[in-house]
């Protein structure tokens, strides 16, 4: 599986707290590994159809899985409270 992440959410996780960020990579790592990322995310619905979004603490992670490329695409990484504006 290979994870790619975007400029716009590079600039995003540069904000955080070193703590956080270093958790928000954590969880990328895990989710490079894993033979099927469905299994531990969440699909979202409405405006954010077609995403999933994975939970750190009190931040998320929103991506899209490219199936035929095995690829995740990193969109946005922020508090809970903000991620979804």
């Amino acid at each position: 599986m290979k994870v790619i992440i975007t400029k716009k959410c590079l600039k995003q996780i540069g904000k955080l707290d070193i703590q956080i960020a270093d958790k928000v990579f954590q969880k990328l790592e895990e989710i490079r590994k894993m033979p099927n990322p469905r299994a531990e995310g969440k699909a979202l619905q409405g405006n954010y159809s077609g995403f999933w979004r994975y939970r750190v603490g009190d931040y998320r992670i929103l991506c899209r899985i490219a199936d035929e490329k095995l690829t995740v695409f990193v969109v946005k990484v922020a508090h809970r409270k903000d991620v979804y504006k």
